[in-house]
């Protein structure tokens, strides 16, 4: 019994670390995470649509197009794919389809581009039916609560992530609490820099993610 403590007892600062460190790298919110149903799947609302409207889910995957609407909102479209344990997309040929993003603001493609990697808190309010070649395809229409864009992966750290976390500096502005890397500026050709940092954009009612 006095083994089986010292056990328990030793294990505990490691659970207690894993815990903090999952809360403290998602980028979700944990309101929204505690709202979302994390059962729904891309296909099962592609499926019944109209049977999940108003479901809250955290999707991800990897921005196949951004289209800036006339009304100043923005529409992306997304390849999910399966997240980590800390709600980023993994790189994997796995995918339960595509699915599209409604923010109910301008962001810019310049940023929001193709390839890079995406992770929502939405609403579920309904499917769009679009030709994807020569067939129509249903994509799930998510209403954007709560969206990150995830660093470039030719980033680096001080620290040996994710026991060090990332480092740099809390960035109050639009886009919300900025994680920005400690270097690590890429550009090709024809290409302006940018800097490799993550950015956090919030839903209409301006939670942030803790």
């Amino acid at each position: 019994m006095k083994g089986f403590k010292k056990i328990v007892l030793r294990a505990f600062p490691l659970l207690l670390v894993s815990v903090l460190a999952y809360t403290g790298c998602a980028p979700i919110s944990s309101e929204l995470r505690s709202e979302a149903d994390k059962s729904l799947t891309v296909d099962q609302v592609s499926e019944k649509p109209d049977a999940y409207k108003g479901k809250i889910v955290i999707w991800g995957g990897e921005i196949i197009k951004t289209t800036n609407r006339k009304n100043g909102s923005t529409t992306i479209s997304v390849l999910e794919k399966p997240l980590s344990w800390n709600e980023e997309p993994r790189v994997s040929d796995e995918s339960a389809g595509r699915f599209l993003i409604e923010v109910q603001r301008f962001l810019d493609p310049r940023i929001f581009r193709r390839g890079r990697k995406i992770t929502v808190a939405g609403e579920v309010i309904g499917s769009v039916t679009k030709q994807l070649g020569e067939m129509d395809y249903t994509y799930p229409l998510l209403l954007s609560k709560q969206i990150y864009i995830w660093p470039r992966a030719t980033y680096y750290y001080d620290y040996p992530y994710p026991y060090g976390g990332y480092y740099g500096y809390y960035d109050p502005g639009f886009w919300g609490p900025g994680w920005w890397g400690s270097g690590g500026f890429e550009g090709g050709e024809g290409e302006e820099f940018e800097h490799q940092g993550g950015f956090r954009e919030h839903g209409e009612d301006g939670r942030r993610g803790k």
